[in-house]
């Protein structure tokens, strides 16, 4: 008979579970960044509710498709149907959607800044429902991360009386997703994963789509083969591949840590405008990742 492998310690199988937690994380945080640029391109071509909530459905049926391939359980379990729908309304719609109408009122740079606020609204609710407690080393972290994305789009504030209602918007969106985070840390439904964030998507995403076809007129006839690009990029690499990485991730790390990992996502599309699209790069954005990326291997630590 073969020796048996010693048993693994705790400490070790958390070592190695964080590890995992941190790629997953960077994956996802290397998706949803790219994703700024691509996304501002098919803005020329669609507006932007129907992008995101065809994009979405595409998600849902793919992710879909492929847990039938795989053998996955795909229905919802009984008497899971409520959660699953709140989980999307705060992990999908809520975030996607009130990022997207807020900037009837506001700037991008401006709605970024108030958008990523959300790490600190999940370390505030991960206290007292996860008992996650908000340390000094958490709060260094924090205050790191969030001084690089305010460095990053300082130029876009303050913002006037005119913009508060989108304020006000982005606002409930950032914190109804730092709730469906903590939600979805505390109580995680018992679903394969490639099921439950095709579900997830699919239900968040649909909102999105209706209220795009009653306020917005698209002409997918015109769009592009860059356009078209884009809404495929959308769909498998924000929507179905970043959802599975985050998810997977806020699994194996405390929920306080992996949102405030987050906060890179914004530097990345940043970085990523300036390759792809010529956006100015300089020594206000290089500070702004030093900043997130010193917050983020903190938040990592503790």
């Amino acid at each position: 008979m073969p020796p048996r492998r010693p048993p693994i310690s705790a400490d070790l199988a958390t070592a190695r579970a964080r590890t995992l937690g941190a790629l997953f994380l960077l994956v996802t945080i290397l998706g949803w960044g790219l994703n700024w640029p691509i996304l501002k391109s098919l803005l020329a071509e669609l507006p932007p509710l129907t992008a995101r909530g065809w994009a979405g459905v595409w998600a849902m049926a793919g992710l879909l498709f492929a847990a039938w391939l795989a053998g996955e359980r795909t229905a919802v379990p009984e008497g899971a149907c409520g959660r699953l729908l709140l989980y999307a309304l705060l992990n999908v719609t809520a975030w996607m959607g009130c990022a997207t109408v807020g900037l009837l009122w506001i700037g991008a740079g401006e709605g970024a800044i108030i958008a990523y606020t959300m790490p600190a609204w999940a370390a505030l609710l991960a206290w007292p429902m996860l008992g996650e407690r908000l340390t000094a080393a958490r709060i260094a972290a924090l205050v790191l991360a969030m001084g690089g994305v305010v460095v990053l789009l300082a130029d876009d504030l303050p913002v006037g009386r005119a913009a508060l209602p989108g304020v006000a918007i982005i606002l409930s969106g950032a914190v109804l997703f730092a709730f469906g985070t903590i939600l979805t840390k505390k109580s995680p439904l018992d679903m394969p994963p490639l099921a439950l964030v095709g579900w997830q998507v699919g239900l968040g995403c649909l909102p999105l789509l209706v209220a795009g076809f009653l306020l917005e007129t698209a002409d997918f006839a015109a769009l592009s083969p860059a356009g078209w690009a884009a809404m495929v990029y959308m769909a498998v690499l924000p929507l179905c591949l970043c959802y599975l990485a985050w998810f997977a991730a806020l699994r194996r790390l405390p929920a306080g840590a992996a949102a405030i990992g987050t906060l890179l996502t914004p530097v990345v599309g940043v970085l990523a405008g300036a390759l792809m699209l010529g956006e100015p790069l300089g020594l206000r954005e290089v500070a702004a990742l030093l900043l997130t990326l010193g917050g983020i291997l903190l938040a990592l630590r503790t």
